[in-house]
């Protein structure tokens, strides 16, 4: 493991973390207590995959978690619900009915219940994309949900889904 701090001057703080397994971690640390986690591809460390920004007490929270047991009442703040909610990705494919059309065409988070909060592209990740943005094959999307909406996200998608009108335009 290393650990390197680079000054950014008018911005912060940046913080990497490689593991012995070659993966980089950084945390941007904003003069105004923002905080950003980036995660960085394997194969190509100057990559960066996905980005997550955090507020001051959820970086806080994030550390508090990352150093209990698990099983301590130190990680029962702020109000902490036992939630069942899984990340996957989600390939857009060449067969998909939202390739090339945008993610609020989808109506995903409505339909399923379950939300888009990155697409990983060839050419970078883009963290929080808009309903507006613009699906291509290839992409991968990066769900949370509970379990079922995801995999029903995943049928959306995919365009397995029996019971969406995914190949007909609908209103949003």
């Amino acid at each position: 493991m290393t650990m390197r701090r680079t000054p950014l001057p008018g911005v912060g703080v940046q913080y990497d973390l490689s593991t012995r397994e070659g993966r980089r971690i950084s945390v941007v640390v904003h003069q105004d207590g923002r905080r950003f986690l980036g995660f960085y591809r394997p194969d190509d460390p100057d990559a960066c995959q996905a980005t997550v920004p955090l507020e001051p007490e959820e970086a806080t929270a994030l550390a508090e978690l990352i150093r209990s047991d698990g099983d301590s009442a130190a990680h029962l703040r702020h109000g902490e619900l036992e939630l069942d909610l899984v990340s996957e990705r989600v390939l857009v494919s060449q067969q998909s009915p939202y390739r090339g059309r945008t993610i609020g065409d989808s109506q995903a988070r409505r339909r399923t219940g379950a939300s888009i909060v990155a697409v990983l592209r060839r050419t970078g990740a883009v963290p929080s994309p808009t309903p507006e943005f613009r699906l291509e094959a290839g992409d991968e999307l990066l769900a949370v949900g509970t379990r079922e909406g995801v995999r029903m996200l995943t049928a959306l998608i995919g365009g397995t889904d029996a019971g969406t009108d995914a190949g007909t335009d609908s209103e949003d």
